[in-house]
């Protein structure tokens, strides 16, 4: 059984693509339950991400697999095949493992080395455990992300910026901000004031009112970046009022005055805004044209400025996209998305920074496919033990047959003398063959043990050797069989040639 993922972000494919395959936290059971029912996939997980849907699924078979899971995104999505092909991205055994590793690390995110990535995995993990459908593999491979992820954190200054893509957005909203002629002038709002800091930031956000809309974790971020860049008043808009209310007063911990609305009530919490931060992971848009039309409307009628002298800034982190697109047409309103934070270059990192990260994710990923080659072996040697022990039972019973009055003490002596031989003899192969499993190949020592010694396969578990697989392309880190790379093309020419470009 190997890793398959299939994967499409914002590297493969445009935001209007990623929008339509985009799976939500209440899609996601649904999706991992019609995987499990297919005879090819014994496990599955779904990483979705602002930027991101991958599918991961331990398979019997990469045809049988592949054909599986791009069914689903191609139902889910309502994408034909050749669209969703073109812009979806295959790994296979090692290289699965090797691209989670570098996007837990954030060397595969849009902010290099943002954090965010993990707890996202982590998440994406325990829905999928939560649901029974992870198991050694899958359970295996996660933690072990996991732990590559916080190591590159914690030996590498790749994330020392403290970016992700909610600091990058708002730092391009400070800058649309910064730049207008005339400063804010505060909206009429009915709000619960938190405890007054003791020093606010003097800069763009300052004494602005900023909506957050959307209360998870997205959200949670985005009342934190704003605070500490000073913001003077947080409404956090959300459908289910006692989430808003919550992250409202862990912004009024921060001295952010802050208030919480309900979704029917964003037109008037607009209506008092500079900037909105929208992460809802809603299916539709939440902000429409008629909405932002009657909230510049609201917002002229209450200040002596014009729209253009006090600008609106939207950050739109959601996808699908929350915010209709017509809105950026719309004067003095600004919307950044996650579309144009693709060409920000605050989102890269250091070069020695992602050098040394992508060190720690090598080193890593050889320290599990060792660790992974040694347990395939590991049933073969018990099934060989074990042969061992059955012809030492029925070689003391034909002594029991053939000397019926040995006292007990002497045949104790001869059992555990025949054991000792056994166990002597057995020790020198059985480490060597360890060792030689972690070794590139080494999977050939474990079949020879099997032949010479007549273990069949699924005796005591023993492990039938893993598919040889030959890497495809000299840069594209697509490990398959060759049987499999026409299949494994389809999905990938139309943007392998890109990929391969691609630094990061």
């Amino acid at each position: 059984m190997s890793v398959l993922l299939v994967g499409i972000s914002h590297r493969s494919a445009p935001v209007s693509v990623l929008e339509k395959v985009a799976i939500t936290d209440a899609d996601r059971p649904k999706l991992i339950d019609r995987m499990l029912t297919s005879s090819h996939v014994s496990e599955a997980m779904i990483v979705s991400t602002c930027n991101r849907v991958e599918v991961y699924a331990v398979v019997d078979a990469f045809h049988g697999g592949l054909a599986e899971v791009g069914d689903l995104l191609t139902k889910h999505s309502g994408l034909p095949l050749p669209d969703l092909t073109k812009h979806a991205y295959v790994r296979y055994s090692e290289a699965a493992a090797e691209h989670l590793f570098a996007v837990a690390s954030g060397l595969d995110s849009m902010v290099i080395g943002e954090q965010q990535v993990l707890s996202q995995i982590r998440g994406a993990y325990a829905s999928a455990d939560a649901q029974q459908a992870v198991g050694r593999t899958l359970h295996e491979l996660a933690q072990h992300a996991l732990r590559v992820g916080k190591r590159v954190h914690s030996e590498t200054g790749i994330d020392r910026a403290g970016a992700s893509v909610v600091s990058v957005a708002l730092d391009r909203a400070q800058q649309v901000l910064g730049a207008a002629a005339t400063g804010p002038e505060e909206a009429a709002c009915v709000t619960t004031e938190g405890p007054a800091a003791a020093t606010r930031v003097n800069g763009p956000l300052a004494g602005r009112t900023a909506v957050v809309v959307g209360a998870g974790a997205m959200g949670g971020l985005a009342v934190a970046h704003l605070s500490r860049a000073g913001i003077g008043r947080i409404i956090v808009v959300n459908r289910t009022i006692a989430r808003a209310k919550r992250l409202a007063e862990t912004a009024g911990t921060h001295g952010v005055a802050a208030t919480a609305m309900e979704l029917s009530r964003l037109t008037e919490a607009m209506a008092a805004a500079d900037v909105v931060v929208t992460c809802t992971g809603a299916v539709g848009n939440v902000v429409t044209l008629a909405d932002t039309h009657r909230a510049l409307t609201e917002r002229e009628r209450r200040t002596e400025f014009a729209t253009a002298e006090r600008p609106l800034v939207f950050c739109d982190l959601g996808l699908p996209r929350d915010v209709e697109h017509a809105v950026a047409g719309l004067p003095g309103v600004t919307v950044i998305d996650i579309e144009t934070l693709q060409r920000d270059p605050a989102a890269g990192a250091a070069a020695d920074d992602t050098a040394a990260a992508r060190a720690i994710v090598a080193d890593e990923l050889a320290k599990y496919l060792t660790g992974q080659r040694m347990a395939e072996v590991t049933p073969t040697v018990a099934a060989l033990r074990q042969r061992a022990a059955e012809v030492v039972e029925a070689e003391l019973l034909r002594l029991d047959s053939r000397l019926p009055r040995l006292a007990d003490p002497e045949r104790d002596e001869v059992a555990r003398t025949v054991r000792r031989v056994v166990d002597k003899l057995l020790h020198a192969p059985t480490v060597r063959v360890k060792q030689l499993a972690s070794t590139p190949g080494g999977d050939s020592y474990a079949e020879a043990l099997r032949e010479l010694f007549e273990l069949k396969p699924g005796a005591a578990q023993a492990v039938a050797a893993p598919m040889e697989i030959t890497a495809i392309g000299e840069h594209s880190g697509i490990l398959l069989t060759d049987a499999d790379i026409a299949l494994a093309d389809d999905f990938t020419a139309g943007h392998r040639g890109e990929e391969q470009g691609q630094t990061a």
